[in-house]
């Protein structure tokens, strides 16, 4: 319920670009759930609402995600980005609070971009916990390797004071990527020079080794 008039605000937003096909609602307008489940189904990217609670801090308050990276929406919901973040090594105490402040003071019009990569041992889209996708091991073949990419983008909602936070996730054999050279030499730099912990989190510990050999 935080998140409803982000919701509409978004949907009226993606209406007036067109970005989205006009739901049937019949005579009577669609409740903020099936608005929500309307942006899943019009928009390619999984989409994220950021909320501030009353103390003025970022909540995960509603979302459509199809194509998790390795986590659960039904873990994350209604959480505060502080604990969503916790797992990321160094993240919280780098950047926590400069997050928060940045996400209070976005400007609308823009939509700000990054980008997140990861390898994976497979190339399915969906790696939400509960599938138990293979794993990266110490005797991985590159022909096995997929490069996972995440276009992620921020959008600040200015009525209702959400952010909209979409997240595109693209899928590539790592065969074709290292096909450019500076791609390859950049990923072996980024393995090389990653920490125990940051490479724990991606999953990497166990073919990090036999990767920069390879």
């Amino acid at each position: 319920p935080e998140a409803a008039g982000s919701v509409e605000e978004a949907f009226g937003h993606l209406r007036e670009l067109d970005l989205i096909p006009q739901p049937n609602a019949g005579d009577g307008v669609l409740p903020p759930d099936l608005l929500l489940r309307e942006l899943g189904r019009g928009l390619e990217p999984d989409v994220v609402f950021l909320v501030p609670d009353a103390a003025g801090e970022f909540r995960m308050a509603a979302a459509c995600v199809c194509f998790p990276s390795s986590w659960g929406l039904e873990e994350k919901i209604g959480r505060p980005l502080t604990e969503i973040h916790g797992p990321v090594p160094t993240l919280n105490a780098e950047l926590g609070g400069a997050i928060s402040q940045f996400l209070h003071r976005m400007a609308p019009g823009l939509a700000w971009c990054r980008e997140n990569w990861g390898l994976s041992a497979c190339a399915e889209l969906n790696h939400h916990p509960s599938r138990v996708l293979p794993r990266l091991e110490s005797t991985v073949d590159l022909a096995g390797v997929w490069l996972r990419v995440e276009r992620q983008a921020l959008v600040a909602l200015p009525k209702s004071g959400g952010v909209l936070f979409a997240i595109r996730v693209e899928v590539f054999p790592l065969t074709d990527v290292i096909a450019d050279q500076s791609a390859r030499l950049g990923l072996r730099r980024a393995l090389e020079t990653m920490p125990e912990d940051v490479a724990g989190y991606k999953g990497l510990t166990a073919a990090r080794k036999r990767m920069v050999e390879l």
